[in-house]
């Protein structure tokens, strides 16, 4: 195996060898960790535009209206049964209310 360093080509150790797998198994290891953690970013995020819908009604003493609460589970729902990062970075977000 080799490496470039500097712009030049150099043969790796077979100690070297190693680690690099092993940095590589664990970076991939950690691959679905973070679709997710991206994906609960992005539907957090979502969510958060909607706080204020849930205030104003509570505040108003008004029930929050449905279309709100709709798009709110289904961002909650969004993680259900994805197990893999292709899933992870497929999932098609709600319209989001206005």
């Amino acid at each position: 195996m080799k490496q470039i360093i500097n712009g030049i080509e150099v043969l790796l150790t077979q100690d070297e060898i190693l680690l690099k797998q092993q940095q590589d198994a664990e970076f991939n290891a950690g691959a679905f960790d973070r679709a997710m953690k991206e994906l609960r970013n992005i539907r957090n995020d979502m969510l958060s535009k909607t706080d204020w819908y849930i205030t104003k009604a509570k505040e108003n003493n008004q029930e929050v209206p449905i279309n709100i609460k709709q798009y709110r589970q289904a961002l909650r729902d969004i993680t259900n049964g994805v197990t893999t990062v292709a899933q992870a970075e497929a999932v098609v977000f709600p319209d989001e209310v206005t």
